[in-house]
């Protein structure tokens, strides 16, 4: 164990040093811009990122070691290399912790977290928890699990809703876009869920508080888009067809 260990390590040195030399100060510069300021950051374009990850494949011990690098893109890359499989609760409550950026927050929910068997359970505690990042990854995980968990029932996303609907209110800027995100996948999701999100926004809409309006708003332009209609009944047709 303590050979694996040491080799892992070894790894993700050699990985990091990669990574420095593929980084540019005028991306750390232009990742500032949006909102990306973690206190590690390299340059390296996602692309590049996915490259390296498809080029190593699954590894869980070396994605451990390359989180505690502390930078950013190597923490990225951990996540891409994490077998969901062997992420255990702590590991999942340790690293949402230590998130420092809406990026690192979005990159470990949205390509690992939500692939745990935990995804749910974590998603209903986060949503629900005092810390900027660590709520707002509540909100990405009902999110990508909207996106990614076909099998999951409509029962599950209602409860979202009523989450949503519960925490609205949060006006920090990260929570606020994490609530809006999971709002418009839950009613993209199919054609059950679209007006249920629906009702959702004009519920938000109609209270006092100035971040629930925005909420709502935002997500009743998406979910009200002609384009957006016509890409659910087209789901849903599909869904009916595969069903006969």
């Amino acid at each position: 164990m303590m050979c694996s260990m040491h080799e892992r390590a070894s790894e993700a040195a050699a990985l990091l040093a990669e990574l420095e030399a593929l980084g540019s100060p005028e991306r750390v510069a232009g990742m500032a811009r949006y909102g990306i300021r973690s206190t590690a950051a390299l340059g390296v374009p996602g692309p590049v990122l996915r490259a390296i990850a498809k080029r190593i494949g699954r590894d869980h011990d070396l994605a451990l070691a390359l989180w505690e690098t502390g930078v950013l893109e190597a923490r990225a890359l951990g996540c891409l290399v994490d077998d969901p499989a062997q992420v255990s609760r702590r590991q999942m409550q340790r690293w949402a912790g230590q998130f420092d950026s809406w990026a690192i927050c979005d990159c470990a929910c949205g390509t690992l977290f939500d692939r745990t068997p935990f995804a749910v359970e974590k998603a209903r505690a986060w949503s629900r928890a005092r810390g900027e990042y660590v709520k707002r990854a509540g909100f990405v995980l009902m999110a990508a699990l909207a996106v990614h968990d076909r099998r999951a029932p409509d029962e599950l996303f209602l409860e979202f809703l009523s989450i949503v609907e519960e925490q609205a209110a949060d006006r920090r800027n990260m929570v606020k876009k994490g609530v809006n995100w999971a709002l418009r996948q839950i009613g993209k999701r199919n054609a059950a869920l679209h007006p249920a999100a629906l009702q959702s926004c004009r519920r938000l809409r109609e209270t006092d508080d100035p971040a629930a309006r925005w909420v709502a708003a935002d997500a009743l332009r998406e979910l009200l888009n002609e384009r957006t209609v016509e890409r659910i009944r087209r789901k849903s047709s599909r869904s009916r067809a595969r069903t006969r």
